[in-house]
């Protein structure tokens, strides 16, 4: 039995509409998500690859380099092909390579915003998503910084990243949440929970970290099974359990490799039969 296609699109916010295969620009900095590209040309090459192969949702963050993903995003695209999203970060800052800590307080959460402006080289903001909740700063306060700059027209959207169902609901009596970002694929689930409110209530999900096959990918394995018999990778398996999971859900694979990206959006056209889908659901 087939299961029937997933919608292409969604609405983010009611009104930015975009293809549910973005693209997640993470990789796009040194290693440890630290400093410039080893190779920056291949990073414009990839960001432009990915415009042209379909993507109208590229996620960053301030954090990434950091600002160095936004950098190279405007590099390579601005000005912005009409329709294209950009969704950015801020509430995490770097001491190095692989560290991360949040801060959250009103006045450094501001003066990133009007960073990620600067360097996006945008008058707005689509989506700005509060990228940690510092346990130290009210919710209220972290998230009032977004709503002054949205009523200020810098920001179009507010968005929330790794928050339990508690804490996007606190969330929503502060601001319009549109979209939350929590690691979630085939072998981490633990954020289901999250996405079954955010399907419940039209809320755009944006899976981090979505391809983690891992030994789920070994010969003989479901995934890899799956992919043999469509004539895929088990990547491509990966992402269309996604994208099949909820009709909210926002897949952002990132890669440096135009090969890497050519496959991962190869996973929009395929469809998993419903047994595809309960014989992936059980790996949990």
């Amino acid at each position: 039995m087939t299961a029937t296609a997933p919608a292409d699109t969604f609405a983010i916010g009611g009104d930015l509409t975009v293809h549910r295969l973005g693209y997640g620009a993470m990789q796009l900095p040194g290693p440890g998500v630290w400093g410039e590209p080893a190779d920056r040309d291949a990073a414009l090459r990839v960001v432009r690859a990915a415009v042209e192969q379909g993507v109208d949702l590229i996620d960053t963050a301030d954090s990434y380099g950091p600002f160095v993903s936004e950098q190279v995003i405007a590099e390579a695209l601005h000005p912005y092909p009409e329709g294209l999203v950009i969704a950015t970060k801020a509430g995490l800052t770097r001491q190095g390579p692989g560290i991360w800590t949040p801060v959250g307080r009103p006045a450094y959460l501001k003066q990133q915003v009007e960073l990620s402006l600067r360097h996006l080289r945008v008058e707005r903001i689509d989506l700005i998503q509060l990228h940690r909740i510092d346990a130290e700063v009210p919710l209220a306060d972290q998230l009032g910084a977004f709503k002054e700059l949205q009523d200020e027209g810098k920001v179009r959207h507010i968005g929330v990243s790794e928050v339990s169902v508690e804490e996007l609901q606190a969330a929503r009596e502060i601001v319009d949440v549109v979209s939350v970002q929590n690691l979630y694929n085939l072998t981490n689930r633990q954020s289901q929970d999250v996405l079954d409110h955010a399907t419940a209530h039209g809320i755009a999900f944006i899976p981090w970290f979505p391809i983690a096959t891992g030994d789920l990918a070994a010969p003989h394995s479901p995934v890899a099974d799956i992919a043999r018999e469509l004539d895929a990778t088990p990547a491509q398996v990966a992402l269309a359990w996604l994208l099949q999971k909820s009709p909210v859900v926002l897949p952002i694979p990132g890669t440096k490799s135009v090969d890497h990206l050519t496959e991962n959006m190869g996973a929009a056209r395929l469809t998993l039969s419903d047994e595809d889908m309960a014989r992936l659901d059980a790996l949990a």
